[in-house]
């Protein structure tokens, strides 16, 4: 599985009802409990917001994220997907791989 995080850019400010808010947590709760979803929330700006997905592909978040009622109703007008590398414990902190390595001074 892979890591990505979403980003949701150029929201569109006064146009959240209680029904999108709603659909919107309910698609969550659902990709939470499929595991696709491990964190999201808005940043405290209150301008964007992100998400981070465990999934086998890019296309695969792109799918989950259009679905999100919040894309479909353009309340965040854009989104960006970057996939990253999760650095903990058992892969030693991402030292030893080659991204990590080719960043070395020589």
């Amino acid at each position: 599985m892979k890591n990505y995080l979403v980003t949701y850019k150029d929201k569109t400010k006064g146009e959240l009802s209680e029904d999108l808010l709603n659909r919107h947590v309910d698609y969550l709760k659902l990709l939470s409990k499929s595991g696709s979803l491990k964190l999201c929330g808005p940043f405290t700006e209150n301008d964007r917001a992100m998400m981070i997905f465990q999934s086998h592909s890019l296309e695969e978040v792109t799918a989950l994220v259009s679905k999100d009622p919040f894309m479909e109703e353009a309340y965040y007008q854009s989104y960006e997907i970057k996939e990253f590398f999760e650095a903990n414990e058992a892969n030693n902190w991402l030292i030893d791989i080659p991204q990590t390595k080719s960043n070395l001074m020589e």
